[in-house]
């Protein structure tokens, strides 16, 4: 596919490496020329210097011919007229990056006269992800499928825990529909394993279940289950008000802590249900005053990934609360895998995942099934992705144990009518299914890509 990036900064450059990594032919469009070489020299792709608000550059860059044009500037209303612009030149789909809460509320109402395929904001699916995790404070990281019927949600295996040991086709004697999909241990191995891989402590378990199953599951392995009622959030940038507004609504107390002044007037108004502190939130006094060690959950969403470093740190040695950090560089995944700062975000690969799967499902888009999700666990080295069957396909009616599926690839789910069902071998795919696939492969873009050739 030819796709268009008009905006080399973060999201810019993350999407180039991503997309062009799967093969697509990219052009970035940016004014500045050191970003745009520094891309040219990393990645497989073409640039273009100049403004791409201009249609003379967009013409340039051949946004007539393209398939997708994707407007990830740091300005909201360039985007929009970036993809006005490109939708008018020809191109056949457009994606815009916009953040403010005030654009994202009414853009439903503009969104066809702009020609929009998708609106993408960092921020609010970074919030919305770190609201799964503290909905479920003993998991890592929570990704929903099926419209949240069914969660793939990474755990810890602790020293002493039941699970130490245990082969996982022992799990049934748990008496809890879960189905590990994915482990990983130590720095670099990750597993899609048999019935016959055997868990040890320091191993971290990806398992698909329903949120019940999860919490029986749970229940029978001694995990806690404690619910976030207090949590303080260090910074007072968007991610913190679109997570603190989810958080308010599900009933929790929140407290944000914001070195500017000005931005703590706005968040009084904005969120006029939390407690807005005006003070530095990597003072360890100011913290133990607003009692930190009472709070069931704190999270780190300054600009700064060494104060959100510091203030996680801090918060690991000084309470038991569920921590959640988030990071904006990602060349400090290495580093960080060894400190303790709980739950880590990275809100330029959220947003790269969902704009990858909107290409996937494009490039899918005769196939016998639709991609609807995709997901990145096991520190990005597995995929899960959701598909929906939409037509009759040979593996249809065929129960799955007589289908050969790939190496490496795992069916962890299959959603019947709103029911949940853990795949065994007599089960079959369905037209109006919703299957779930987890695997260490990249770029699956049809649900015909898991099965063996003939």
């Amino acid at each position: 596919m030819k796709i268009i990036i008009i905006g080399d900064g973060k999201i810019g450059s993350i999407l180039a490496e991503q997309l062009s990594g799967e093969n697509h032919e990219v052009t970035l469009i940016d004014r500045a020329g050191d970003p745009l070489e520094q891309s040219n020299n990393l990645f497989d792709v073409m640039v273009v210097e100049g403004d791409g608000m201009a249609h003379a550059v967009q013409k340039e860059a051949g946004v007539e011919s393209a398939d997708l044009v994707i407007a990830c500037t740091g300005a909201d209303e360039t985007n929009l007229l970036c993809c006005l612009i490109a939708k008018k030149l020809g191109a056949k789909n457009t994606i815009a990056r916009v953040r403010e809460h005030k654009y994202v509320e009414e853009l439903s109402l503009i969104k066809d006269d702009l020609g929009l395929s998708m609106t993408i904001n960092p921020e609010s699916m970074c919030a919305t992800e770190m609201a799964r995790v503290l909905r479920i404070p003993s998991a890592i990281k929570v990704d929903t499928f099926a419209r949240g019927q069914v969660e793939i949600l990474k755990l810890p295996v602790t020293e002493g825990s039941v699970l130490d040991g245990m082969a996982l086709m022992e799990l049934g004697k748990l008496r809890a529909k879960v189905l590990v999909c994915a482990v990983e241990r130590g720095e670099n191995e990750v597993y899609i394993p048999t019935g016959t891989f055997r868990l040890q402590a320091g191993d971290h378990i990806s398992l698909v279940a329903t949120p019940v199953e999860a919490i029986r599951f749970f229940r029978q392995t001694g995990i806690p289950r404690s619910r976030v009622r207090q949590s303080l959030i260090v910074g007072g940038g968007r991610i913190a008000f679109y997570l603190a507004k989810q958080l308010l609504s599900a009933g929790m107390d929140v407290k944000i802590i914001e070195s500017d002044g000005s931005r703590c007037e706005d968040l009084s108004e904005l969120l006029p249900e939390a407690t807005v502190i005006h003070g530095d939130g990597t003072d360890q006094q100011l913290l133990r005053e607003e009692g930190i060690e009472h709070m069931d959950a704190v999270v780190s969403l300054t600009g700064i990934d060494e104060e959100n470093i510091i203030i996680s740190l801090y918060a690991a040695r000084a309470t038991n609360a569920k921590v959640i950090t988030k990071i904006n560089r990602s060349s400090y995944e290495d580093i960080i895998d060894d400190l303790e700062l709980g739950s880590v975000f990275y809100p330029r690969k959220i947003c790269a995942d969902n704009v990858v799967r909107y290409v996937r499902a494009m490039q899918a888009s005769n196939a016998y099934a639709s991609m609807e999700t995709l997901c990145k666990i096991s520190g990005g080295k597995v995929e899960a992705l959701e598909f929906r069957v939409t037509k009759e396909a040979a593996y249809c009616g065929v129960p799955l144990q007589d289908l050969s599926l790939r190496k490496n690839f795992l069916i962890g789910c299959i959603s019947r009518s709103g029911k949940p069902i853990t795949p065994r071998g007599s089960d079959t795919i369905e037209v109006g299914d919703s299957v779930i696939v987890v695997t260490t492969h990249s770029g699956i873009a049809t649900l015909d890509d898991i099965f063996e050739k003939k």
